[in-house]
């Protein structure tokens, strides 16, 4: 739990064998830990790590799936429970702090690193792009205007 800066617990009850492949195939090729936890172990270790607040999710059958990387488990295991209705997300934990299903939701729907690091990258240059259109303004009127005095005294 220490390591982990992104956590998904699940219910994953009603999951037939297949479909519990699928996901832990899924899981895995994206370097998602995927474990099947005792509620009382989880509590001891949440307790342990300073997570307050995982108590009143942990009931039942609980699944948690961990990585380093704070989206991945939320990505995939919502995007299996809306193609398999049996399996619930309980709860997540990002960056040491508990989120409940819809702080899941959220994000899982974030783009891709790439995309946000993209975006950022695309805003630092548009000023940077615009500044250049300027001077190049500046550059083509001068050289206008020296074509034109040209042709005036060729003409005269």
């Amino acid at each position: 739990m220490k390591a982990a800066k992104g956590m998904v617990f699940a219910d994953y009850r009603g999951l037939t064998v297949e479909q519990d492949t699928e996901l832990r195939s899924a899981l895995r090729k994206a370097g998602v830990e995927y474990k099947v936890v005792k509620n009382t172990l989880t509590r001891f270790a949440a307790k342990e790590n300073g997570l307050e607040g995982l108590d009143t999710y942990l009931n039942g059958p609980t699944a948690m799936a961990s990585s380093s990387d704070a989206v991945a488990p939320a990505k995939i295991l919502s995007e299996f429970a809306k193609k398999y209705d049996k399996l619930e997300i309980k709860v997540g934990v990002v960056e040491g702090k508990v989120i409940d299903v819809n702080g899941v939701k959220a994000l899982a729907e974030l783009p891709p690193r790439e995309v946000l690091i993209a975006r950022v990258l695309g805003g630092f240059n548009a000023p940077i792009s615009g500044l250049v259109n300027v001077l190049n303004g500046n550059i083509r009127g001068l050289v206008v205007a020296l074509n034109a005095i040209a042709e005036q005294k060729a003409n005269a």
